[in-house]
C-alpha cells in the first residue's frame, strides 16, 4: 500500500521540475534582425549595424498607418562583435535576436583587414542559424547598405535576400553564397573563398534617398545593386573580379544556373545563346612531376535572340553557331583564369582541391607553396555547346523587314 502512494507523489513532484521551457523567449521581448552590417572604425573597433523588423508596420493590413518605417536601424561599436551587439540594448528596448538572420554585409575595408576574428561569434552562436547569405559592400560601408529603403519590397533585407537568389539563377556574374559555405572555404587548403560585391548608388542628396521619400517616387534616388565577386585569401579581400571573371568562376565551379551570351553570327550581326543547363567536370592530374588541370564543360541552351541573317531551320547553321559559341568561350575562360592567376593569385577555383583528388601524396608537397604552384598551373578547357531550341518561330522576322 505504501508504494501505492509514493509513486504518484513522486511523478508530481518530478513533472514539477520538468515543466515549461527554462530559456524560452517571448515575440515581444525580442528585436527580430533579419540583416546585419558588420564595419571597422578609425579606431580599430567593429560597428556593427542591426536591421530590426518593426513588426507593427509589418502586419497584414499596412501596419498603424503612422507612417512609420517597417524597420529600425540599431547600432553600436566595441572591441569585439559581441560586445557592440550586447551596447545595442542600450537603446534598443528589446534583446536584438538574430536568429532569423537573412543576410550579413561586410564593409570593405573590414574585409581587407580580416573578417575571420568577427566571424567567430556568428558561427559559435548556437541560437544563429549558418544558411543566411554573406556579401561585401563594394567601396563603402555595409551600414550604407542596410540604411537604404527599398520599394518592392517593405522590408530592406528581404529585398536584399530575394534579389541576390534571383541574380544568382538569372545572371551569371553573382554567386549566393551562405555563411556555411564561406568558413568552409577560408579553411580549405585547395580553395580560396569568394563573395558577392554590393553596392549602393544614391543620387542626388543623401539625406532624401535615405529616407520614407526614396520609395515614393518612380526613379528612385537610391538603389542597392549586386555585382561582381570578390576575391578572398583565407579572411582577407585580395581583389575584385571583373563579369567575364565573375561568370567563368561560376560556371568552372558549377554554379552556374542560366546566363546570356552573345556571340557573333557566322556572316556578321549577332545572336543570343541562353545557357539553361552546365555541367563541368574538373580533373587534377600529376603530368611530368607537375600539376594540371582538365576542364569538360558541357552547356546546353537556346538561341534567345537573332540580329543577323542566318537560316536557323538548317541543321548546319545551328552547328555553326555551336561552334562559335565553344570556341569564344573557350578563349573568354582561358584569358579569365589567366588573368585571375597573374592578378589575384589565389586558387578561387578549387583546383588544388582536384590535385588533391587525383594525387593526395603530390598534393602534400604542392600545398605548402600552392599559391605559386597556382600561378603557373597550366588549365586545359574543352567546351561542349548544345543548341537545343530556337524559339517558338524559325527564322527572325527581320529578315522579311529587308
Amino acid at each position: 500500500m505504501k508504494w501505492s502512494f509514493t509513486i504518484p507523489i513522486m511523478l508530481i513532484t518530478f513533472l514539477l521540475f520538468t515543466t515549461g521551457c527554462w530559456n524560452r523567449r517571448e515575440l515581444n521581448e525580442l528585436a527580430i534582425t533579419l540583416a546585419m552590417g558588420l564595419d571597422i572604425t578609425k579606431d580599430g573597433q567593429y560597428l556593427v549595424t542591426a536591421q530590426v523588423v518593426n513588426p507593427g508596420e509589418v502586419a497584414a493590413k499596412g501596419g498603424s498607418g503612422g507612417g512609420h518605417s517597417p524597420v529600425v536601424i540599431y547600432q553600436a561599436t566595441g572591441k569585439t562583435v559581441f560586445e557592440a551587439v550586447r551596447k545595442m540594448t542600450k537603446e534598443s528596448p528589446r534583446k536584438i535576436y538574430p536568429s532569423h538572420l537573412r543576410i550579413l554585409v561586410i564593409g570593405e575595408s573590414l574585409a581587407k583587414k580580416g573578417i575571420g576574428k568577427p566571424l567567430d561569434v556568428l558561427s559559435r552562436d548556437w541560437e544563429l542559424r549558418s544558411d543566411f547569405y554573406v556579401v561585401v559592400a563594394k567601396g563603402m560601408n555595409a551600414e550604407d547598405i542596410l540604411r537604404v529603403p527599398t520599394a518592392l519590397e517593405k522590408i530592406p533585407a528581404n529585398n536584399l535576400f530575394n534579389t541576390l537568389e534571383v541574380s544568382e539563377k538569372a545572371w551569371a556574374a553573382t554567386s549566393a553564397v551562405t555563411f556555411d559555405e564561406l568558413i568552409e572555404d577560408m579553411v580549405s587548403e585547395g580553395k580560396q573563398p569568394v563573395l558577392t560585391g554590393i553596392r549602393a548608388d544614391i543620387k542626388g542628396g543623401k539625406k532624401n534617398s535615405l529616407s520614407k521619400q526614396n520609395v515614393e517616387i518612380i526613379d528612385t534616388p537610391a538603389r542597392v545593386k549586386y555585382g561582381n565577386l570578390a576575391a578572398f585569401k583565407k579572411d582577407k579581400l585580395v581583389g575584385w573580379l571583373d563579369e567575364q571573371q565573375s561568370a567563368a568562376y561560376n560556371v568552372i565551379t558549377n554554379n552556374e544556373k542560366s546566363a546570356v551570351v552573345n556571340i557573333p553570327c557566322p556572316q556578321g550581326g549577332k545572336a543570343v545563346y541562353e545557357v539553361k543547363k552546365v555541367n563541368t567536370e574538373m580533373k587534377g592530374k600529376i603530368k611530368n612531376g607537375k600539376p594540371e588541370i582538365d576542364l569538360n564543360i558541357s552547356v546546353e541552351g537556346n538561341v534567345g535572340e537573332v540580329e543577323c541573317q542566318i537560316d536557323l531551320t538548317k541543321p548546319e547553321s545551328i552547328d555553326q553557331l555551336e561552334e562559335i559559341y565553344e570556341k569564344q568561350t573557350r578563349v573568354k575562360f582561358k584569358k579569365a583564369i589567366k588573368q585571375v592567376q597573374e592578378n589575384d593569385k589565389v586558387d578561387i577555383f578549387g583546383f588544388g582541391e582536384a590535385i588533391n583528388r587525383a594525387d593526395p601524396k603530390a598534393w602534400n608537397k604542392l600545398k605548402k607553396d600552392w599559391d605559386k604552384n597556382f600561378e603557373n598551373l597550366p588549365v586545359n578547357i574543352k567546351v561542349q555547346g548544345e543548341i537545343r531550341r530556337v524559339g517558338t518561330v524559325g527564322n527572325s522576322f527581320l529578315e522579311k523587314l529587308k
